[in-house]
């Protein structure tokens, strides 16, 4: 077996920066030692003053391939992770065609995946009306958890579900030893609004704003807090955008309930005040809201209400952006940023005097955990994945759309500055992304699956 050791002046280990050196064999770091115990004549990878880190998880990314790969695909997303520090990635189960809502479209996703990932990925299961029944199979087949929508997705072959379908597949889940992630808007708010707004500009942000209103997540919310009670079953709500839902989750967690919650960069960077008419490049569901309601979802985070930080990358054709019309109300809604997830979220938080390791424990701890990958992911220790990023902390960049790996280069982090350039990434050890070589010829990522 190949060996190697990492080593560098601030790897973080702990609370803070520290000198250390790891020991990989294969795939795995096997011992974690002083700076100085490299020994001589060893091959060594060394950091100098950069920081070197776990890889970052982001467990809410849309792939879209199989079925919709002009939107996005494996190489094209999973190079784009590995220049931005991230070494595992879940993939949702729509958006693509057949949704993974069964075991036989997980194992066909599998197999389009062979040989076209520059990083780890695995794959959440779906609920959709009817499937309950095939749940326990996806289970075995290895996802970590299955999601649902409670309004409409968007795409006609994932359907949203209503109590009626929870009740019948959160026991599954529960048995199964899997969490249900929910889209948490209700539909009754979501139409009642958009009849309000007819006939208003569509171009204005604030006629979509107002179509996606905090009530219909916190409602939502408010009907999982009481199914993860009564079925003492884990539920997550995926991309939280409502600061008003969390004095809800906070009661229930405090309670013991079984419900946690993400949210995602969008939501931590910008705000609605910000967004220019027709910049449709903006949309998502839920909306980014008020700069007020973004620092309430900061405190969210820092009071532990919120676990995570995660990307939502869901990326789409230009055209489907509308550009032409700037129309937010018929625009696809989805924002891509995978590629900035890193630098982006160590931007906003050093701002806000958030230590290293607490973002690290929101963009990668607790993330693996979430994915039932906590025992081999998100952490530099002895027995974990040799999954590392080396980076610059103190390095300033604009983002260029040139320099961006998706398949489009549609996002609304373009020309803004970030700070964080990633310099290398490993992947179990091996070289993922190298910033200042040549582009790596080998795809060394795997299709992951959890017991």
């Amino acid at each position: 077996m190949n060996e190697r050791w990492f080593r560098g002046r601030r790897v973080l280990l702990h609370d803070a920066p520290e000198p250390a050196a790891l020991r990989v064999l294969g795939e795995r770091i096997i011992e974690v030692s002083a700076f100085e115990a490299v020994p001589a004549g060893a091959q060594v990878i060394d950091a100098g003053e950069a920081l070197l880190t776990a890889g970052v998880v982001d467990t809410h990314v849309h792939l879209n391939e199989p079925g919709r790969t002009e939107w996005e695909g494996f190489v094209s997303a999973t190079k784009a992770a590995a220049a931005g520090g991230i070494t595992t990635v879940v993939d949702m189960p729509l958006n693509c065609i057949p949704a993974t809502t069964t075991r036989r479209a997980a194992e066909e996703k599998r197999a389009e995946a062979d040989g076209k990932l520059q990083v780890d990925v695995a794959f959440w299961g779906g609920v959709v009306p009817g499937n309950a029944r095939d749940l326990a199979e996806l289970a075995a087949f290895g996802v970590p958890g299955a999601k649902c929508f409670l309004c409409p997705s968007g795409v006609d072959e994932f359907p949203h579900v209503g109590r009626a379908d929870l009740e019948l597949a959160l026991p599954v889940l529960r048995d199964a030893g899997r969490t249900l992630l929910v889209h948490a808007e209700l539909p009754g708010p979501l139409e009642q609004a958009e009849r309000e707004v007819a006939g208003l500009d569509p171009r204005a942000y604030d006629t979509y704003l107002r179509s996606r209103p905090p009530s219909s997540e916190d409602q939502a919310i408010a009907l999982l807090v009481e199914l993860a009670r009564r079925h003492q079953a884990p539920i997550h709500v995926v991309h939280l955008s409502s600061a008003s839902a969390l004095p809800l989750l906070a009661r229930a967690q405090d309670e013991g309930v079984p419900v946690t919650a993400e949210t995602c960069l969008h939501y931590l960077t910008f705000a609605a005040e910000e967004i220019p008419a027709g910049g449709t490049h903006y949309k998502c569901a839920p909306p980014i809201r008020a700069r007020e309601n973004r620092e309430r979802l900061w405190r969210g985070l820092q009071d532990g209400t919120i676990s995570m930080v995660v990307s939502d990358h869901s990326p789409c054709t230009p055209a489907l952006k509308r550009p032409e019309t700037g129309d937010f109300l018929g625009a696809w809604g989805g924002i891509a940023g995978l590629q900035l997830g890193l630098s982006g979220l160590f931007t906003e938080a050093s701002r806000r005097g958030v230590s290293l390791s607490r973002m690290t424990e929101w963009n990668t701890r607790r993330t693996a955990a979430l994915a039932g990958l906590g025992a081999r992911k998100g952490r530099l220790a002895a027995g974990f994945d040799a999954d590392l990023v080396i980076w610059d902390d103190r390095q300033r960049f604009t983002v260029e759309p040139s320099a961006i790996l998706h398949r489009h280069r549609v996002t609304p982090y373009a020309h803004r500055a970030l700070d964080g350039v990633v310099l290398q990434t490993f992947l179990r050890g091996e070289l993922a992304y190298d910033r200042g070589g040549a582009p790596v010829a080998r795809a060394p990522g795997r299709v992951l699956t959890v017991s």
